[in-house]
């Protein structure tokens, strides 16, 4: 009767692996997709943001156009060195600026890849995060 009774705790010890197993692997199926699915809302907000960008500089070459256009015929002198102009470009640069650092953002988030789990286990047990 013995080795009846331990025939099957063996059977259960192995049915117990294989389920641990199969959670295991389901548990990094489900990190590994809310992974790729945070990641991906991550990149269409800052390409959303970019285009916003974009419209804005946009917007403001057609002013900085029209501007140039109305004092070419009533300025004397340097064009460029007036502060309606120089103030258009300031304007330009920080939006470009913004825009490059968007462009960053976007390819940082496509190279970042997952935290494997015993990473994240060793973060919780230390109180990091």
């Amino acid at each position: 009767m013995s080795e009846e009774q331990e025939k099957p705790e063996e059977g259960t010890e192995e049915h117990k692996g294989t389920g641990e197993k199969f959670w295991d692997a389901t548990r990094k199926t489900f990190h590994s997709a809310t992974f790729q699915a945070n990641r991906y809302k991550r990149i269409v907000q800052k390409k959303i943001d970019l285009a916003s960008l974009h419209k804005k500089i946009s917007s403001a070459h057609a002013d900085l156009g029209k501007l140039i256009d109305d004092l070419r015929g009533t300025a004397t002198g340097d064009i460029l060195a007036i502060e309606q102009v120089q103030e258009l470009f300031q304007q330009l640069d920080g939006l470009k600026q913004a825009a490059a650092v968007l462009e960053e953002e976007i390819e940082a988030i496509k190279a970042e890849t997952p935290i494997e789990e015993d990473e994240e286990e060793k973060k919780e047990g230390s109180g990091e995060d």
